[in-house]
C-alpha cells in the first residue's frame, strides 16, 4: 500500500473518488467522461495547492517516504557504469556509506552517498544511513583516489545524522568528520553534493563540503532533527512541527540564507512520483557544473571554495 502523510488527505480522497466513477462507468456501460475529466482537473488543482505551500515539518515527511530514492537508485538511473569500492584501510567497510568510480554522462567521476535502505532488512544492514568514523574515512580515501586520478566528486547526502554510539566516539567519530571537512575544503578537484533526502548535522556535512551544493526540493538541512530540538528545547517530541519552523531547515530557507547554491526541483508529488525525471533533472546538473568547474584552475577552484564557506553565517559584534 502506497504511503501517504495526513496534509496529502484530499488527494487521496479525489483519487478514491476518481477510481470509484471509472469503475462505475465500466460496469454500468454508461458514458461518465465528463464527471472523470472534472475531478482529475480538480484532482490536479488539489496536489498543485498541496505541495507547493509545504510547512517545514512537512518537507522532513517527505524527506522521509518510503519509497524516496535513494543513493543506489540515482546511481543506476543516472550513470553508465558503476565500480563499487570498499573499506577504508583501518577498520572495516561502513555500509551506511557507498562510493566508487562511475561515469555519466561520458565522464568519469567518483560518486560517494548515504545509503539508508529500502526495508527492515536492507536497513539494519545499512545502518538507516548513519555512518560509524570509517564510513567517514572511506569517503575520504575514496576522494582522495578520486583527486589522484583528477576525477570530480559527487555526492548525494541522505542520512539521519552520524552514528551516535559509544563505540563510533570511542573510534574518533568527531575527529573524523572534521578530517572530512578539512580536506574537502582544499580537495583539488571539483566537488558536487546533492542533498537528496534528509541532511542533518555533521552526518550530511561530513561528506557536504562542496563547490556546488544542492537541495532536492522536498528536502531539509539542518544542524539537528525537529524532533531532537523540540525534546531538547521542550523537553518533548510533540512540538516537531513548531521546530521545524524555527529552524529554517527546507531548501527554500537554505537557499535564501545562501547556504546552498540551487534547488533542484522535484515531480509534482516528490522525487518518489517519478525518479526517473527527478535523476535526469539531477544528471543535466552535474553535467554542466562539472563542465563548468573543470575550466577553472585548481588554485581558484580551492580558492572559491573556502571563500563561499568563509562567507556563511552573520556575525554581530557587541
Amino acid at each position: 500500500m502506497e504511503t501517504t502523510f495526513d496534509f496529502e488527505k484530499p488527494i487521496e480522497d479525489l483519487l478514491v473518488q476518481l477510481e470509484k466513477v471509472k469503475q462505475v462507468a465500466e460496469k454500468t456501460k454508461v458514458d461518465m467522461s465528463a464527471t472523470v475529466r472534472e475531478l482529475e482537473a480538480e484532482l490536479e488543482k488539489t496536489r498543485n495547492k498541496v505541495y507547493t505551500n509545504l510547512t517545514g515539518w512537512q518537507n522532513v515527511q517527505m524527506s522521509r517516504h518510503p519509497d524516496r530514492p535513494q543513493t543506489l537508485d540515482y546511481i543506476s538511473l543516472i550513470c553508465e557504469d558503476f565500480i563499487e569500492l570498499h573499506g577504508d584501510r583501518t577498520v572495516k567497510d561502513d555500509k551506511a556509506i557507498i562510493g566508487g568510480f562511475a561515469t555519466i554522462g561520458g565522464v568519469s567521476v567518483m560518486v560517494i552517498g548515504h545509503q539508508k535502505g529500502k526495508n527492515t532488512k536492507e536497513r539494519q544492514f545499512r545502518n538507516f544511513g548513519m555512518a560509524n568514523p570509517e564510513g567517514y574515512r572511506k569517503a575520504l580515501r575514496l576522494m582522495k583516489l578520486a583527486e589522484k586520478f583528477n576525477k570530480p566528486v559527487v555526492t548525494f547526502i541522505d542520512t539521519m545524522g552520524a552514528y551516535p554510539g559509544i563505540e563510533a566516539e570511542e573510534r574518533g567519530q568527531g575527529e573524523a568528520i572534521a578530517r572530512n571537512l578539512l580536506e574537502m575544503s582544499v580537495l583539488e578537484v571539483p566537488i558536487i553534493c546533492v542533498i537528496i533526502g534528509e541532511g542533518a548535522s555533521g552526518g550530511a556535512l561530513g561528506i557536504g563540503i562542496g563547490d556546488k551544493v544542492y537541495m532536492l526540493e522536498h528536502t531539509w538541512y539542518s544542524v539537528i532533527s525537529p524532533e531532537s530540538c523540540s525534546s531538547i528545547l521542550w523537553r518533548s517530541w510533540d512540538y516537531k512541527e513548531k521546530a521545524a519552523e524555527c529552524l529554517k531547515l527546507t531548501s527554500e530557507n537554505m537557499f535564501a540564507n545562501g547556504l546552498i547554491d540551487g534547488i533542484i526541483r522535484e515531480p509534482l508529488g516528490g522525487a518518489h512520483q517519478n525518479p526517473e525525471e527527478t535523476a535526469n533533472t539531477i544528471k543535466n546538473q552535474l553535467l554542466e557544473d562539472i563542465a563548468a568547474l573543470r575550466l577553472k584552475t585548481t588554485e581558484s577552484l580551492i580558492a572559491e571554495r573556502i571563500d563561499k564557506f568563509c562567507k556563511m553565517g552573520v556575525v554581530v559584534e557587541g
